[in-house]
């Protein structure tokens, strides 16, 4: 693939953003589902329209540059209430909607939030709520069928602010806190990073600078709006002027690939592995899953000659992702690269890409004209990253913590400056709790988290996710993660395979004995080709799926 210029609008604000939004005109921004399943549009000149009424109509009820709650699934009005907010000095705070309710009333009062808006999916379950804090606003985001608990909706704020004077705050401080984000965890341990209006769009311009976007692209958004990684992606997927399609449900996500086409993707590995599964389970049921393999080689020896017919050799399997993908951004966890592999060789580029909320939250993404398997890629223009370490691996590469400076990074943790201190070395830079390398180019690799490292008796480390990595071909395997346990009876630290399988590659009435010995017997296979410190020593075989974080990662401090 070859280099090309990158044609976008850098934005100093969001308010900046809007004026872009308004440049794009009658094109499609949203296609999304209405009440009754329907697909509805909304323009880009509709979009900021109903950005300036929404802005304008908080000022008309006394809450200009206030602090607002948003919690919901994706829809345009989350997108409304998000920019307008910040665009009109507030300050924004996504939650998500996975939240039990006493969490969520509990970061209300820590965020010191005086609005809420929320989707109607929780019309009912904030009625005390609403009742027991008269201090916020509640706003739910359409009609309620529920009478005299919620005074008015975003139709009746963005309705109070049509016609009305302008309401940005066009000289509001970009680096003052415009967005406070609640990290995973129990409302106990939940850090709240601050990021500026600054961070937001340099993370948003770096997107726009380094991702392989086009104005004609069509982009699926399937991940939780409230997470920084699908937010910066879509925000600046229609800085290009792209038409965002919302998924409705993660259940319909195949269906509504085929329903609106999209030519791009940004997902979590597990779906890319979900979506990879299918391909080759839908080949065996034909008896294809051979010719396939020949196919693909065959096709990735002319590419090697300049010879690319992937479109066309692989034009069945493409329609059944709806004919027109042709590129994943991939983030959020390590990228299988076998899996990712068959997705170059069917003719969908899938570019890794690295960050954390505390960036905004983009650090890293493969280059696309110049990929490097296995890579994140090198560090966006924003920021520089360092590796902290002096520990070198059999390439002489050195490994360490990975550690960013730049305008993508945090203010700090909200009302916790010791815990901001920690986290910030002398010289400014983040440490972001993760580990690797970086190779003579600069293209940077992920090997682990620092937390979730296993220290063995002998002093050895072992990163977890690099043996899951060797784990995760097997077929019989659908979950897996790898731990350090005690030895019975001694104080040695063993490595253990804890795995929920796939039952559909077991005989009917398998027993729980009969899948760790299948599942051993793989095992063996991969421990022959590792060093003797990092062989799994124990399998445990678990009955139900692993409790996954709303983007879809397993909550690995919960396996003990």
């Amino acid at each position: 693939m070859k280099k090309t210029e990158r044609k976008f609008t850098p934005i100093n604000t969001l308010k900046d953003q809007v004026r872009v939004y308004e440049s794009h005109g009658d094109k499609i921004a949203f296609d999304y589902f209405g009440k009754t399943g329907n697909v509805r549009t909304m323009t880009y000149t509709k979009y900021a329209n109903k950005i300036r009424a929404f802005c304008a109509g908080l000022k008309e009820i006394g809450k200009a540059g206030a602090r607002v709650a948003i919690i919901g699934e994706t829809s345009p009005k989350w997108h409304i209430a998000y920019h307008a907010t910040i665009c009109g000095g507030g300050v924004a705070i996504p939650l998500d909607k996975e939240l039990a309710i006493e969490e969520i009333e509990n970061f209300l009062m820590r965020s010191g939030a005086k609005v809420f808006v929320f989707s109607n999916l929780f019309e009912k379950k904030f009625i005390d709520m609403a009742k027991a804090h008269p201090e916020i606003v509640f706003i739910p985001m359409t009609k309620c069928e529920t009478e005299g608990v919620y005074d008015k909706n975003m139709n009746d704020i963005i309705a109070l602010g049509e016609g009305k004077p302008d309401a940005f705050a066009e000289d509001a401080d970009v680096h003052k806190m415009s967005v406070m984000l609640f990290t995973s965890g129990t409302t106990g341990t939940s850090k709240c990073v601050m990021l500026s209006e600054a961070n937001v769009c340099a993370a948003v311009n770096a997107a726009c600078d380094s991702v392989y976007f086009f104005p004609n692209d069509v982009l699926l958004s399937v991940l939780p709006v409230h997470h920084t990684y699908e937010l910066c992606c879509t925000i600046a997927g229609m800085n290009y002027g792209m038409e965002v399609a919302i998924n409705d449900s993660l259940r319909h996500v195949l269906r509504n690939i085929n329903k609106f086409k999209p030519t791009a993707l940004v997902l979590v590995p597990l779906f890319v592995n979900t979506m990879e599964k299918r391909i080759w389970d839908e080949l065996r049921k034909k008896n294809l899953d051979g010719v396939m393999k020949k196919l693909m080689s065959a096709s990735n020896a002319m590419r090697k000659v300049g010879i690319d017919a992937r479109r066309i050799l692989f034009s069945a399997v493409l329609k059944s992702f709806g004919g027109r993908l042709k590129k994943i951004v991939c983030g959020g966890a390590p990228l299988n690269q076998d899996i990712a592999n068959t997705f170059r060789s069917l003719g969908i580029e899938i570019w890794e890409g690295y960050g954390i909320t505390e960036c905004s939250p983009l650090v890293a993404v493969d280059v696309y004209y110049a990929p490097k398997p296995g890579s994140v890629g090198t560090a966006v223009p924003c920021c520089d990253v360092r590796i902290d370490g002096n520990m070198a691996d059999k390439d002489g590469h050195i490994i360490g913590e990975i550690c960013v400076k730049g305008d993508n990074v945090m203010l700090g943790y909200y009302e916790d400056p010791e815990a901001t201190d920690a986290v910030f070395t002398e010289d400014g830079y983040f440490r972001t709790g993760d580990v690797g390398y970086m190779d003579e180019d600069g293209y940077l690799y992920i090997t682990g988290r620092q937390k979730s490292v296993i220290v063995l008796e002998n002093g050895k480390n072992v990163f977890p996710e690099e043996i899951e990595e060797y784990l995760e071909p097997i077929d019989m395997i659908s979950e897996c993660v790898v731990v350090g346990r005690q030895a019975e009876g001694s104080d040695n630290i063993i490595l253990t395979a804890v795995i929920y399988p796939d039952m559909t590659k077991f005989p009917e009435g398998a027993t729980k004995d009969d899948v760790r010995a299948a599942v051993k017997t793989e095992i063996d296979k991969i421990n022959r080709s590792l060093v003797s410190y990092k062989h799994i020593r124990d399998i445990d075989i678990r009955d139900t799926e692993f409790i996954k974080t709303t983007t879809r990662k397993i909550r690995r401090n919960l396996v003990k």
